[in-house]
């Protein structure tokens, strides 16, 4: 059976799974993870990991979710479910995983393809596909590049978009950081991400340690200044320049010019 021909049957199945009410569909498809992925070595109840990774509260898109479930990840313990699961099955499971972190009314149509207003995922291999894992590897747990950087819907996007790419991992490590400042709160002081400043809140991240912490401060109460101690290279030492290497051919083969 062609890729083709399942995507096909996808677009069928999501069409008929839309005509369902959502909590009917999101009650499914956590029956079926219940049976399918929080036993064993697997998931976990709710994605709250077992012997296999957390799924909750990880910042996954819809999309990614569609893919690895349908398709399963090459190389690891994670099976493809689009031929072993009816689609109806497969659609409410991504549902449900979705609202594990935070997407409160995912798409019940989508399964297979890219989410609208997104880049189609690239086919990786080789040292590509070595630092797609390196990238989010939670061995690392925090030291990954995943805490901070968002990528094709996997990690966190405290970090403004990644737009070029360093030309190797001593440029990587000594990556400028203009928008790192000093903040200054209750007589502490800490590197800072500003996320908003308005007449009613002020919003940043406190970079001090991983994962950065998200804070909110009355107007006034916070001063940022430009500059600090921070740097790149104290957030990746979990990596050495081999796999920072590795790291930097997925993001040439991922992320726009």
């Amino acid at each position: 059976m062609t890729r083709r021909l399942l995507l096909g049957m996808a677009v069928f199945a999501s069409g008929v799974v839309s005509a369902q009410s959502l909590p009917d569909v999101l009650k499914n498809g956590e029956e079926v993870f219940a049976k399918t992925c929080a036993t064993g070595y697997c998931h976990g109840a709710r994605g709250s990991a077992a012997g296999a990774p957390r799924l909750a509260a990880r910042g996954f898109d819809q999309g990614y979710l569609a893919e690895t479930v349908f398709g399963g990840i090459p190389g690891t313990a994670m099976p493809s479910f689009g031929t072993s699961l009816p689609l109806s099955d497969v659609v409410a499971v991504v549902a449900y995983v979705a609202t594990l972190n935070g997407i409160a009314n995912p798409d019940i149509s989508v399964l297979g393809g890219p989410v609208p207003g997104q880049r189609a995922r690239a086919v990786l291999t080789g040292e590509a596909l070595r630092g797609a894992q390196l990238f989010s590897d939670a061995v690392r747990s925090f030291g990954r590049c995943s805490t901070c950087h968002e990528i094709s819907g996997l990690g966190t996007p405290v970090a403004s978009p990644i737009a070029k790419i360093p030309a190797n991992a001593a440029a990587l490590k000594t990556l400028p950081t203009p928008n790192v400042k000093t903040a200054t709160l209750d007589r502490e002081s800490m590197p800072a991400l500003v996320l908003s400043e308005s007449k009613q809140k002020t919003i940043f991240y406190d970079l001090t340690g991983a994962p950065p912490v998200q804070r909110t401060a009355e107007p006034g109460t916070v001063r940022f200044t430009n500059g600090g101690r921070w740097n790149h290279a104290s957030f990746i030492k979990a990596y050495d320049d081999p796999e920072l290497t590795a790291i930097l051919v997925y993001l040439r083969a991922v992320v726009a010019p």
